[in-house]
Order: structure tokens, then C-alpha cells, then sequence
């Protein structure tokens, strides 16, 4: 029996590879965060229109997303009513209820319509980096 050979040149490919990916991923990945972000606050605010009646017609304009960015490689998006808008401070009463009004839960559905997309996208940019054939 011969002894085999391990050839190190695809190795050395595979490091030249995710080295050249790594930075590409970052960046897309704060893209379809940004994305979901967005996507998420245009539905929560198309909810708090259909739910939010002649009362607080005001509201679903407060509703706005911020990214923040955690190191190179963590972004997080907040999303919700700006409490300083007008109307702004009714979005824990409509989101959640109180004792004489029933919770609308429009953001709540806004991100469970969202997250399917967004954790299809981010497989995606993961298959993507890791593929190299």
C-alpha cells in the first residue's frame, strides 16, 4: 500500500475564496437587512392603517426602522412607531391592547409576513460565500 498525497493547492483556493467573500457577504447582508427592515415597516404600516381607524389616522406615518451595526459582521434593525410623531405614543396601546381596546398586533404580523424572506435571503448570501466549485 502507497502512501497518499494531500494536495494543498485547493485548500489554498478555498482560503483565497472565503477571504474574497467574506467582505462581499458583509455587504449584502446589511443590505437585506436594510431591506427586511423597510419591508417590514411599509407592511406594519399598511396593518396600522386597516386597523388603526379615524382615531389615531396619524400613527401609521409614525412607524420608521433604524439600522444599528454591531462590529463588522452584526446588524440589527429597530422597527416601530416613533414616539415623538404625532400619535406616535399610541403604538403600545395598538400593538399590544390595553384593558377597553383589543391588541392589533400590526407589527407583529408585519414581521411574521417578513421573515420567511429574510431568512431565505440570508441562506442564500451564505450558500453563495461558501460555494466555490
Amino acid at each position: 500500500m502507497t502512501a497518499g498525497r494531500f494536495d494543498m493547492r485547493d485548500v489554498r483556493r478555498l482560503e483565497r475564496h472565503l477571504a474574497r467573500s467574506i467582505p462581499r457577504v458583509r455587504k449584502d447582508a446589511r443590505a437585506v437587512t436594510t431591506r427586511g427592515a423597510l419591508n417590514v415597516k411599509n407592511n406594519w404600516r399598511a396593518n396600522a392603517r386597516a386597523t388603526s381607524g379615524k382615531h389615531a389616522k396619524h400613527y401609521p406615518r409614525t412607524v420608521g426602522f433604524d439600522i444599528a451595526a454591531y462590529g463588522r459582521d452584526l446588524f440589527m434593525a429597530t422597527i416601530g412607531p416613533d414616539k415623538a410623531g404625532i400619535q406616535g405614543p399610541l403604538g403600545a396601546i395598538l400593538e399590544y391592547g390595553s384593558v377597553h381596546n383589543p391588541p392589533h398586533n400590526d407589527g407583529g404580523r408585519a414581521l411574521a409576513t417578513e421573515m420567511p424572506q429574510f431568512l431565505a435571503q440570508m441562506e442564500l448570501l451564505a450558500a453563495r460565500g461558501l460555494a466555490w466549485w
